[in-house]
């Protein structure tokens, strides 16, 4: 596979803040995490940081996915995130509802099939050969019934809420996931909402944001998505957020020319 990705971090972040999204590509996979920064003023029971919670979770899922690993993705999360929590110290929470998460989008090519995995606001879009695209996402977030700090702290993690890997491993196995036959899929998109929200609130189409992707890679797309971002009358939560976007393709099987870095 050819995999060309960009993670850049929110254009207002002031240091010592850091970008909170990771990505972690291999010869058949990636993977976008998406650290969620926390609300001011509110105790997350936890020493770590959003970004700290990321980096431990790709270095605990990377290993089987680099060995080729049959385990089907949720487990591989659910592991990863059990794991992270063993390296938590005995000062952290973690029952608190507010500690460090993150959303997780996976990919994974094997010879006949493409697997996914989407916990929360980060999307996977397959283009067909066909040029036909589906997106694979999880809407929970956007289905609650309101966005107030409040019922967002509420409903994290909870049966009637949305998911995110945070400190409770059976996160994992409310993703989206699925397995589409490879012969349907000449290109993959992987994303964190950052990006993705060329297509989810600005008003393009996912074909628009997947021939960007393609033609002039993730660096371009981000590009476009600041633009936007830049020119944005109405504020959703904050004007930038960190961004990521992924392609992958087979050389051997797709026309594009995704652009690099």
């Amino acid at each position: 596979m050819e995999i060309r990705s960009s993670c850049q971090p929110a254009p207002d972040r002031q240091p010592p803040a850091v970008n909170e999204d990771l990505v972690l590509t291999g010869p058949d996979f990636a993977v976008v995490f998406d650290g969620a920064t926390p609300f001011q003023g509110i105790d997350s029971g936890c020493r770590h940081t959003v970004a700290w919670l990321v980096g431990r979770l790709a270095r605990y899922v990377a290993p089987p996915l680099l060995t080729a690993s049959t385990a089907p993705l949720a487990d591989v999360l659910a592991e990863s995130i059990a794991a992270v929590g063993a390296e938590h110290t005995h000062t952290c929470d973690l029952t608190n509802r507010d500690s460090p998460s993150s959303t997780v989008a996976m990919v994974r090519v094997r010879p006949d099939c493409v697997e996914h995995l989407v916990l929360a606001d980060s999307p996977v879009v397959y283009r067909a050969p066909d040029q036909a695209v589906t997106v694979h996402s999880d809407d929970r977030l956007e289905q609650l019934p309101e966005r107030t700090v409040e019922s967002v702290r509420r409903l994290r993690n909870a049966p009637d809420g949305f998911w995110v890997a945070s400190t409770d491993p059976s996160a994992a196995y409310e993703a989206v996931t699925g397995t589409t036959d490879r012969g349907e899929v000449a290109a993959i998109g992987v994303l964190s909402d950052g990006a993705s929200r060329y297509a989810e609130h600005y008003g393009r189409s996912w074909d628009d944001l997947m021939t960007v992707l393609t033609s002039e890679g993730p660096a371009a797309l981000i590009r476009r998505v600041r633009a936007y971002d830049e020119a944005a009358e109405t504020i959703r939560w904050k004007r930038y957020d960190d961004a990521t976007a992924v392609v992958l393709y087979d050389s051997g099987r797709y026309d594009g020319n995704p652009g690099g870095r």
